[in-house]
């Protein structure tokens, strides 16, 4: 697919997502993000070490009206000007998807305005978009987050093919998980990352599950108990930094090995990095590293919109949107889904 065929709704869209324990709406007009709220949960759920369904719920009821007003103020927007709302209704925490579903049916109906739910996941695969609109397909990319961990090939707009995905716990929980056997804080990821600098990747060898075998396949829940028995036997000599840098290299060796192997089997020369875990610095780095040795192109969205975020949701709405789709009352949140297809004509 050219970039031509990026075509987008003719109007501010308004993007909600609230699928997991960010509150975020955004408001994007064509591909320009006029504003793009996050109003994080990560201190709320940092007591329990783990988000909580039921207090992320309450949650975004509080934070949605204030992040709204955000948005728009930002945007130098009032809500008679929005033309369109996209929302995320899938995969993702019920009580949570629900409360941005709901706003979104309240909104569309008082507006007089369509509104589209969509997959989160589509909102990751084209958030690298929102840099760079040129982006070409076919392309793979490497889906990783708390939740998710996927190799999708991208035919185009609406076209996924599921490659491969990890057999236990995603790349963001592999993180979480560690993180917390180390007596750090919550989100793991960037409190790996943070202790890690400047630290050796090289201190403690960590294995890298499926490394020998004939899959495309992750697998990360042998990491967890390969650090549980490294903060065992070394007590209180472990070299909490060097831990944490041999965890990111570890969970950046196997992502890496697996795009790089996807890449080539798919025959494409371009590799995407999307999600949470696209934020860590080192792997982006190795991933950028190896795809410049083969000759290929890789593309990953700046980190504010790698995290949960409301633009890229607005992104993959305004597009279908453009292509005649929308959602009806009926719409329900789902906590489970898989990737969409293009929209029938």
């Amino acid at each position: 697919m050219n970039p031509e065929a990026l075509r987008l709704w003719d109007g501010p869209v308004l993007g909600i997502e609230t699928s997991c324990d960010e509150t975020s709406l955004a408001v994007l007009e064509g591909l320009s993000v006029r504003a793009n709220v996050v109003s994080s949960q990560a201190k709320l759920h940092e007591q329990w070490g783990g988000i909580v369904p039921e207090a992320a719920s309450r949650a975004h009821v509080e934070a949605f009206l204030p992040a709204m007003e955000q948005a728009l103020s930002e945007s130098g927007m009032n809500l008679s000007g929005i033309t369109a709302i996209s929302v995320t209704n899938r995969p993702g925490l019920v009580g949570a998807l629900n409360v941005g579903l709901t706003a979104a049916k309240g909104l569309a109906y008082a507006l007089e305005v369509p509104f589209v739910a969509i997959h989160h996941l589509e909102g990751h695969l084209l958030s690298p978009l929102l840099d760079d609109p040129d982006l070409r397909f076919p392309h793979v990319c490497l889906l990783v987050s708390g939740g998710h961990t996927e190799i999708v090939r991208l035919e185009g707009l609406g076209a996924y093919r599921l490659l491969a995905q990890t057999r236990d716990d995603a790349a963001g929980e592999a993180f979480d998980k560690t993180a917390r056997l180390l007596g750090l804080g919550y989100p793991g990821g960037a409190a790996i990352q943070e202790l890690a600098q400047g630290a050796n990747p090289e201190r403690y060898p960590l294995p890298v599950a499926l490394e020998k075998e004939e899959t495309l396949d992750l697998s990360f829940s042998g990491l967890k108990t390969a650090v549980l028995r490294l903060v065992e036997s070394e007590g209180a000599s472990l070299d909490k930094p060097d831990a944490a840098a041999s965890i990111q290299h570890a969970i950046a060796r196997a992502l890496v090995l697996r795009g790089m192997q996807a890449t080539e089997r798919e025959g494409v020369d371009c590799l995407t990095l999307a999600g949470g875990v696209a934020a860590n610095e080192r792997l982006r780095q190795s991933l950028a590293k190896e795809c410049e040795r083969r000759g290929w192109r890789f593309r990953t969205p700046s980190a504010e919109y790698c995290t949960d975020n409301a633009a890229m949701i607005a992104l993959a709405g305004s597009w279908r949107l453009a292509a005649g789709q929308r959602s009806g009352w009926e719409a329900e949140p789902e906590s489970t889904a898989p990737l969409p297809g293009p929209v029938e004509s």
